[in-house]
């Protein structure tokens, strides 16, 4: 791969990068189609804009519904035409006793990342406020099911269900226009969030804030397109994309903004 592409993203991707170019160069010498884990928004960006420029290969995104935020991707050679069956993703619906008991996304997620996989492995957590679904990769069902009986002190059961029975899920984003003095991560949640840039940064700080699911404590740090912002107790943030200036040189942004 030509080094300048690194230039176009940051320091701590190469390690994504390398591993992209090495699905296309496995499709493109092996003439069959790669599939990957689960991959959140920002890695989906990184895939289009590297495979999107390669030619000889192209890639396919899915996640269990239309609207998943995390997804597999197929990167194949030009003659391959995905089935919905080829990305491998199996719907599970929790069984609980929803009368005496009240699940979370974050008792969920840490269940499930606590059986012994990685966090690539599971798509989407959703719910409509009563049920709980999520999505994972199908060769891993029958071990999860083994593995999670219990989520925290309540008795779950994991029902394998058919993905045209996915519910619709309750968090709905909208998209929202903002203008901010730069693409640091407190100046967004402060403008997003309508809270001083002070208050911004202690929740930065304060380990109150995840960049693409993971914790991040770096005030300053430049967001990019398909970042996705989760701050506890506010919601989540996701620059979907830039317009341009103001005539004082503030940014224009297009954000999806899901507000608890």
């Amino acid at each position: 791969m030509d080094a300048t592409v690194y230039q176009h993203f940051r320091k701590e991707e190469a390690p994504f990068i390398d591993q992209v170019n090495e699905w296309m160069e496995r499709a493109n010498v092996e003439y069959r189609p790669i599939l990957s884990d689960f991959l959140d928004p920002r890695q989906m960006f990184i895939v289009e804009e590297l495979v999107g420029k390669h030619g000889s290969v192209h890639y396919f995104f899915a996640g269990g519904y239309e609207a998943a935020e995390r997804q597999r991707v197929i990167i194949a050679p030009e003659y391959f035409t995905p089935e919905q069956t080829d990305f491998d993703i199996q719907l599970f619906t929790i069984k609980y006793p929803q009368k005496f008991a009240t699940l979370r996304h974050s008792q969920i997620l840490g269940t499930l990342v606590n059986s012994g996989l990685k966090r690539d492995a599971f798509g989407d957590i959703l719910t409509d406020g009563e049920t709980w679904q999520f999505l994972t990769e199908k060769s891993l069902a029958t071990y999860i099911q083994n593995e999670v009986t219990k989520i925290g002190k309540i008795n779950v059961q994991l029902l394998p269900t058919p993905e045209v029975n996915v519910i619709v899920p309750k968090d709905a984003w909208a998209q929202e226009s903002a203008t901010v003095s730069s693409l640091r991560l407190d100046a967004l949640i402060s403008e997003v969030y309508h809270m001083s840039r002070q208050r911004a940064k202690a929740l930065i700080e304060g380990e109150k804030v995840k960049l693409n699911w993971q914790p991040f404590m770096k005030p300053d740090f430049a967001l990019g397109l398909m970042d996705i912002v989760s701050v506890r107790g506010f919601g989540r943030i996701q620059i979907t994309a830039t317009a341009g200036e103001t005539k004082k040189g503030r940014i224009k942004l297009t954000v999806n903004v899901l507000r608890k």
